[in-house]
């Protein structure tokens, strides 16, 4: 062999092992592993609460709210499920590995399994009491509305591209003065159909801390009461229950959907979500810089968890006395992970009338069927905008300069309205001005999951209400 084609050979081998040296610290880095865990604890834990929470078909929800988000569709053709209805248990994994396996717990919804860890049964609650005054939501089966506009409306609210993305609207209720007005189903769908929530669990939360903070049991500028930050000289000792809430608390938790960001790793990875996110370090000063974060409001959860009782059963029992059952929400499931602990940033699971009910508890300031819940002033504490954002507290808001929020004005969703805001387009709006909330339910893949068809709605139903509203209240 030459020499120069001894230099050519050995040049070919430097650069392969060059790229192999690449390769392997590309994947510890990323961890792949990790994000692929994520995958199938994601596909486990959603089939599991649609299939035997909701009721739905899981090939149904494989193939619209799972396969084709973004990310996941690159390794959707991977992913292996089976669900056995009669162990109720959902197994996901990819091309056999990196397994997952999810476990209905009847009352308090499903919970991924860690290895041989025992799955705590839950207490035998009572059936869900009454509200204590008159549900004017408990109307006959669904409201269709006879008035041309809004069935314009919502036609315009389900009606579906020809070709993806598609929108995939699965229920709209629209209440007025206390009152359905108008209201929608998918097939599949109805009255009764608990609906994952995603993010706007996020409010759900929020509601349990002002409930405590009603009660004088939590304070919001007070830090938070987090044993781990406790350590003389520990900065995160800082913290307080309002820059969680705000998600401004400084901590590394900053979430991108990627997979490998520290939220999906916690909802999917680790058994303790609240303490896998306790752990994060500050990478900025409390209350100086603002970054979505589902692992913030999971340390909320946890705090709710610690101040009612320290376990699954009495955080349970508070949400459904002290929440659920005064505003007569009778078909909502609050899941939690292996500890006890809510997951209340995601997994909350209601009807659409349930997540209507829950709404008007803030169009009326916190109050419900003449109780108080919420302390005065809790529903425009939480519309109200964070730094230079269009997020609240638990909230995202119209009450706000930011583009997002002047975009949703310039489609006519008024300026006082705020909502709550989940993954794949869930949403609730509450308008004080027009007296209204609305609800939408989907599986949206378009753009911003559909939030301009939401702003449209929300404009809409006010056009409907109250004509001259949408002028009145951008002014």
């Amino acid at each position: 062999m030459s020499r120069r084609s001894r230099h050519r050979s050995s040049s070919a081998l430097f650069a392969a092992i060059g790229l192999l040296v690449l390769l392997v610290a590309a994947m510890l880095w990323f961890q792949p592993g990790r994000a692929l865990r994520v995958a199938t604890g994601t596909t486990a834990h959603d089939l599991c609460s649609e299939t035997f929470v909701s009721g739905l078909d899981p090939r149904q929800t494989f193939a619209q709210s799972l396969a084709p988000r973004p990310g996941y569709r690159l390794i959707a053709w991977g992913i292996r499920y089976d669900v056995d209805h009669d162990r109720h248990e959902v197994h996901a994994s990819f091309l056999g590995r990196f397994a997952s396996r999810a476990v209905l717990r009847p009352g308090w919804g499903c919970v991924l399994a860690y290895g041989d860890a025992p799955i705590v049964a839950p207490p035998r609650f009572g059936a869900a009491r009454a509200a204590s005054a008159p549900d004017e939501l408990a109307e006959p089966p669904v409201v269709e509305p006879s008035d041309p506009g809004w069935k314009a409306a919502l036609d315009a609210a389900f009606a579906e591209p020809g070709q993806a993305p598609h929108r995939w609207t699965k229920a709209v209720v629209v209440v007025h003065e206390g009152r359905i007005v108008a209201e929608r189903y998918a097939p599949g769908y109805g009255v009764d159909t608990p609906i994952l929530g995603f993010s706007m669990s996020k409010s759900v939360t929020n509601a349990l801390v002002g409930i405590l903070v009603r009660e004088g049991r939590l304070a919001i500028a007070a830090p938070a009461p987090i044993a781990a930050w406790q350590a003389p000289g520990d900065p995160r000792g800082a913290i307080t229950i309002e820059q969680l809430m705000r998600m401004t608390s400084g901590l590394d938790l900053d979430e991108n959907g990627s997979g490998f960001d520290p939220s999906n790793i916690m909802f999917y990875a680790e058994p303790d979500m609240a303490g896998y996110a306790e752990r994060a370090r500050l990478v900025a000063a409390p209350g100086r810089r603002w970054s979505y974060s589902s692992a913030s409001t999971q340390i909320l959860a946890r705090i709710v968890r610690d101040t009612v009782g320290g376990s699954g059963e009495a955080v349970q029992r508070f949400a459904r006395e002290q929440l659920f059952e005064p505003l007569g929400m009778r078909h909502v499931t609050m899941e939690m992970d292996g500890t006890g602990t809510p997951v209340g940033a995601h997994y909350v699971l209601a009807t659409a009338r349930d997540w209507a009910r829950f709404g008007r508890l803030y169009l009326d300031d916190g109050m419900a069927a003449g109780r108080r819940i919420l302390p005065a002033g809790w529903a425009a504490f939480s519309a109200s905008a964070t730094l230079d954002t269009d997020y609240g507290a638990g909230w995202w808001t119209n009450r706000s300069d930011h583009p997002r929020a002047l975009g949703r004005q310039r489609l006519g969703m008024p300026r006082d309205a705020f909502f709550a805001s989940g993954n794949l387009g869930q949403r609730i709006a509450v308008v004080p001005s027009a007296h209204l909330v609305v609800v939408r339910m989907g599986r949206s893949l378009t753009p911003g999951y559909d939030v301009e068809g939401f702003a449209r709605l929300v404009a809409a139903a006010v056009e409907a209400v109250r004509p001259t509203a949408a002028a009145v209240a951008t002014h």
